[in-house]
């Protein structure tokens, strides 16, 4: 034999023994903690070299780093509340999870599962060799794998860190994932990262969220025959689902039970008793659809905005809203309602948006963008940009007010005149087409007149007006063109219930919302939305304004806006009827009303915010100030003019 040969000999000869050594040392360890027999031992390790994988421990040392879950926060599913608590909305990308702590699981499910999954896990340290050589026996006579044998500390390993495929070598990166991990973690963190892990059917996660979905309970107050079904599902979730095929479902519950009294962990009694129980089964709750689409959409949108979209798919959020549930109810059931009702009166209108905003806090209260949310989704409220005609010029009014040169009573002549606009003349028009001659401020505003407003416009500056948006919050794109004060800007509904809202607190503000207060699922705060005002308008002169709109409703184009208290409010309609609109405010609620269509088409001849708007108004405000008590306005004579 040449000496190339003798080299090449000892080479191989010792790489295997190399090997042969990594094998025997992972061998050792697994037996260090096994409380199996010797041949259960003996069977793993040949099944190891049948298979030829007896290098794969060299490559233990790549696997990941199971410490990196002292620090591991599973996706969790996000959830939207009214102001009351109620459940609007659930949001969450593939996996439906709530994470809970163990002691916040029934012990009957904690029983059930251990039964029917691992029943030695509190004795064994990560593997339980017995039921490895079990399992890999059948899977020897098999010719294929068939049955696991996996401890629950291993199947929460593999599936945290390990592909779903069934080979030896998974199943032996498995165990050594399981015996690290059994270093670092107690019994009952294993227990309670599984059961918050584990797949339960129909994209749910986790027992809490399973529990909510098969029982409508929470995993805290499931029965023992509740615990037993559920704990029947994990090997097979989708197959075995009480949603799928009830009595699969009861047969598992039965194995479950039969496991629990063998171990002698229930009495005869105790199984019997559970077998016999009638179980109600509640719905797949992973598609549940929200119960105000028109709020959790608007909610989500102002989320992502502040933390991006992965974060309320995946961070636990509990977000509370401003909305109350059963007022927003209301705003959409008016929304439907009367716009049935101008369809009947002969009004070509295809949508109509409400937007209502509490002025002490800026909370949004209602909101509603379209006649309903099942044939369209597009938020008219938020994201429809549309002409407020008339219902602009209280901001001229405002500005013309908060400069000390004018006030309610001021004259202002309601007379032709035309200014120069690029090539040509602008000559602005009264609707009617008549003028007026001298009048007051208050009379030119409460019977809508055009030609005052213009004029108004110019005496006080149209950047000055778009100034005074600004400060109101209305952030949509103006121009300073000449016909600003008759409403030629696009605004959103939401943007004018906002600025009234301001209007109505007499000068005080704060950026209009629908969200409270979001926290993380143990609690902790993450947006703060306490009310923080700035008086950012000259109280006189709101005031002023708000007298004057109390005049529009009561004897001006916003009579059929009456309510029988004392309110404030201004029509709009624009120019071909396409847009028409109502907005008013008592002391506590401020609420926008727009009608008109997608496509821009004309409502119809003799469509106007007064004769078709207001009354929507009225209808609502009707409703959401039932039980609110009667309030006046203050006195401008309460404050100092400027």
């Amino acid at each position: 034999m040449s000496t190339n040969t003798v080299r090449q000999t000892r080479s191989r000869s010792a790489q295997r023994h190399a090997k042969s050594l990594d094998v025997l040392k992972f061998i050792q360890d697994v037996g260090q903690v096994a409380t199996a027999s010797i041949l259960g031992a003996t069977m793993l390790t040949s099944a190891v070299v049948a298979g030829g994988l007896v290098g794969l421990a060299v490559s233990f040392r790549n696997l990941p780093d199971v410490r990196i879950l002292r620090n591991y926060l599973p996706t969790e599913t996000s959830y939207i509340y009214d102001i009351n608590g109620t459940l609007l909305d659930s949001l969450h990308d593939e996996a439906n999870r709530e994470v809970v702590d163990l002691n916040d699981i029934s012990p009957d499910l904690k029983r059930a599962v251990l039964a029917i999954e691992d029943s030695y896990f509190y004795t064994h340290k990560g593997i339980n060799p017995s039921s490895v050589a079990r399992a890999l026996l059948a899977n020897m006579q098999a010719g294929s794998t068939v049955e696991g044998g996996s401890t629950i500390t291993m199947q929460l390993v593999k599936n945290l860190f390990l592909s779903p495929d069934r080979t030896v070598s998974r199943k032996l990166a498995e165990a050594v994932l399981a015996l690290r991990l059994e270093q670092i973690f107690d019994k009952n963190q294993i227990l309670e990262m599984y059961l918050n892990q584990v797949y339960w059917g129909h994209n749910t996660y986790g027992v809490e969220t399973a529990a909510q979905s098969y029982f409508n309970k929470s995993a805290t107050d499931l029965t023992l025959a509740e615990s037993a079904m559920m704990a029947g599902l994990i090997q097979a979730p989708e197959e075995f689902s009480p949603f799928v095929d009830y009595q699969e479902a009861k047969r598992r519950q039965t194995l479950v039970l039969s496991r629990m009294r063998q171990l002698q962990w229930i009495t005869a009694e105790e199984e019997a008793t559970a077998k016999a129980q009638p179980l109600l089964i509640g719905e797949i709750t992973s598609f549940r659809s929200s119960q105000s689409p028109w709020v959790t959409e608007a909610v989500v949108q102002e989320l992502t905005d502040q933390f991006g979209q992965e974060a309320i798919l995946k961070g636990g959020m509990r977000v509370q809203t401003t909305i109350d549930l059963n007022f927003q109810r209301i705003a959409e059931e008016t929304v439907k309602r009367n716009h049935a009702v101008l369809r009947r009166r002969g009004l070509y209108a295809d949508q109509m948006a409400l937007v209502a905003v509490d002025p002490r806090t800026h909370f949004i209260k209602a909101l509603v963008g379209g006649v309903d949310y099942q044939d369209s989704q597009f938020n008219r409220a938020i994201q429809a940009q549309r002409q407020p005609g008339s219902s602009f010029k209280p901001f001229v009014y405002y500005a013309a007010f908060a400069s000390g040169r004018y006030s309610p009573e001021s004259a202002i002549a309601d007379t032709p005149v035309s200014y120069p606009d690029g090539y040509e003349s602008y000559a602005p028009r009264n609707y009617d087409g008549s003028f007026m001659g001298s009048i007051s401020l208050r009379k030119a505003l409460e019977l809508s007149r055009n030609v005052p407003a213009i004029k108004l416009g110019q005496a006080v500056g149209i950047d000055k007006i778009i100034q005074l948006c600004r400060t109101l919050g209305i952030n949509s794109p103006m121009e300073p063109v000449i016909s600003l004060p008759l409403g030629a800007v696009d605004l959103t509904p939401l943007e004018m219930a906002g600025a009234y809202a301001t209007f109505a607190s007499n000068g005080w503000h704060s950026d209009p919302t629908l969200i409270i207060q979001v926290t993380d699922s143990t609690g902790g705060v993450l947006l703060d939305n306490t009310p923080k005002p700035q008086l950012v308008l000259d109280p006189w002169a709101a005031a002023s304004l708000t007298s004057v709109l109390q005049g529009v409703v009561n004897s001006g184009t916003g009579r059929a806006a009456q309510i029988g208290r004392p309110a404030a409010g201004k029509t709009g309609t624009t120019d071909s009827q396409r847009d028409i609109w109502f907005v008013g405010y008592v002391p506590q609620l401020a609420t926008a009303v727009w009608v008109g269509n997608d496509d821009y088409s004309p409502l119809g001849a003799g469509a106007t915010g007064g004769g078709f708007v207001a009354p929507v108004w009225q209808d609502f405000m009707q409703q959401a100030l039932k039980d609110v008590p009667v309030e006046n306005f203050r006195s401008p004579s309460e404050f100092v003019r400027p």
